[in-house]
Parts: structure tokens; C-alpha cells; sequence
């Protein structure tokens, strides 16, 4: 260790080098993230200022939007950089901050998650406490521990990332700063980032997903007793699309995060990453 020296920055890898699919992944990322941008901050500036939308579910939903948009702003910029100028480095401290903000963005995303699960189970299975139950100080409480549990979380990852040491390769086999990669190329042993990172999915997807799946589960049997067909599919259609994408999310971040280090798929990581990095905040961004 002490005659080796330390990375100063990681090459990415990215996807193929050929041309012809380089010019097809410039354009279909510029597509999604220009879709995810616009489309989010579309959602963001209707609900800011329609007074008539000022409810707890669009609260939430400015709150998915602006994730969306921190979580598709820290991967496809750089992805696009590497695609149109070949400029595959990042420094460490990039690197470390892209990782960040990334776990961060992630894990709020799936916290909200729940959060929303359980606005539509008050909304339509305790219809008449709505009012109580999701007043503006709950709101703020739930908006809180979303924000500040993710924030922690990512910390946390961060700051054991940033105990290890990397002597060499230096090169990520991914178009953006991941742990699963990172860890591949730490010198030194990655035993207790591996250990948080099992721990930290268990937490916020897999607990998560299994609340959201719960409330869903309340939600499709009050449904299911509704006497009117008019009245079944206006329930349906107030989280029908959103628990399709929360699955494929919450599957994606299960897979990526939850494999074994020696385990690991490269390949299958960056579908996986393409899923909940950049085709999630665009679909998201079009309800």
C-alpha cells in the first residue's frame, strides 16, 4: 500500500465504443433527460401556482418531481459528455459527490414512495378523516423524514466510501459513479461498505416496497367493494400508473444494490442503472 499510489481520478467505461451505438445512446438519452427535465418542472411550476392542486398529493408529487430531476441531473449530463466529447475521466472528489447525490436522490425517492402509498390509502379508504390525518403539519413531518432519513443514508454511504483507499485500476466499468462498481476497485477491504449497503437497501427498498405494497393492497380491496364502475376507475386511476413504476423502481434498486460483490453484473448493473437513473424521471415527468 505504502509504495502504491493513490487514484486521483476514475476513467468510466460507459457503454460501447462504436460509433453507430454511441450516435443511438446520445440520442436516446438526450430524449429521456430532456423529457424528464421539462416534463418535472412542468409538474413543479403548474402546482406551485394552480392554488386549486395546493393538496397533499401534488405536495408530494412537486417533492418526486424535484427528485427526479436531481437524480437524472447527476448521471446524464456527464453520460452525454462521455457519448459527444469521448471525455470518460472524472476527478475522485466527482466521483464521490456524483455517488452522493445519487444514493441521496434514490433513497428520498423511495421513502416518498411510501409516503404517497399511504396519502392515497387515507385518501380512499379513510375518505372522511382525509382532512386530519394528512393536514399541512403531517405533510411537513412526512416531507421531513424523507428528506433528512436520505440524506443520512447517503451520508453514511458516502463517508465509508471515503474511508477506502483506491491504488489502482481506475477504471469504472459504468457510465456514472455507483457503489457496487466503486467497490470493485477499492484497494482495501470493503467489508463494512458492503455489510451498510445490504442493510441500507433492506431499509429503504425493501421495507419500503413492502409498505407501499401493503397500503396498495388496502387500497385494491376498498376498491374492489365500490358498487359503481365509474367510481372503481376513478380509484384505479389515481395509482395505477404510479404503482407500475414504483415496482419497476423498487426492483431495479433491489437488484443493483442487494447483489453480492462477487456477484455482481457490470452488464445487468447498467440496464438496471438506465431503468431508475433515467427512464423512471421521464416516465414519472408524463403521468
Amino acid at each position: 500500500m505504502n509504495n502504491q499510489s493513490l487514484v486521483t481520478e476514475f476513467i468510466l467505461r460507459g457503454f460501447s465504443e462504436e460509433p453507430q451505438l454511441q450516435s443511438l445512446f446520445l440520442i436516446l438519452f438526450l430524449c429521456l433527460y430532456t423529457v424528464a427535465l421539462c416534463g418535472n418542472s412542468l409538474i413543479v411550476a403548474a402546482i406551485t401556482f394552480n392554488s386549486g392542486l395546493h393538496t397533499p398529493m401534488y405536495f408530494f408529487l412537486v417533492s418526486l418531481a424535484v427528485l427526479d430531476v436531481i437524480c437524472a441531473s447527476t448521471v446524464v449530463p456527464k453520460l452525454l459528455e462521455i457519448l459527444v466529447a469521448e471525455k470518460r475521466n472524472i476527478s475522485y472528489g466527482g466521483c464521490m459527490a456524483q455517488m452522493f447525490f445519487l444514493s441521496w436522490s434514490v433513497a428520498a425517492e423511495v421513502l416518498l414512495f411510501t409516503a404517497m402509498a399511504y396519502d392515497r390509502y387515507v385518501a380512499i379508504c379513510q375518505p372522511l378523516h382525509y382532512g386530519s390525518m394528512m393536514n399541512p403539519r403531517v405533510c411537513a413531518v412526512l416531507a421531513g423524514a424523507v428528506w433528512g432519513m436520505s440524506v443520512l443514508g447517503a451520508g453514511v454511504n458516502a463517508c465509508l466510501m471515503l474511508q477506502l483507499s483506491f491504488c489502482g485500476p481506475n477504471v469504472v466499468d459504468h457510465f456514472f459513479c455507483e457503489i457496487p462498481p466503486l467497490l470493485l476497485l477499492s484497494c482495501s477491504s470493503t467489508y463494512v461498505n458492503d455489510i451498510m449497503a445490504i442493510v441500507a437497501d433492506i431499509f429503504f427498498a425493501v421495507l419500503n416496497f413492502l409498505l407501499t405494497m401493503v397500503s396498495y393492497g388496502f387500497i385494491i380491496s376498498t376498491i374492489l367493494k365500490i358498487r359503481t364502475a365509474e367510481g372503481k376507475r376513478r380509484a384505479f386511476s389515481t395509482c395505477s400508473s404510479h404503482l407500475i413504476v414504483v415496482t419497476m423502481y423498487y426492483s431495479t434498486i433491489v437488484y443493483t444494490y442487494l447483489s453480492p460483490g462477487s456477484g455482481y453484473s457490470p452488464g445487468m448493473g447498467k440496464v438496471m442503472a438506465v431503468l431508475y437513473a433515467t427512464v423512471s424521471p421521464a416516465l414519472l415527468s408524463t403521468p
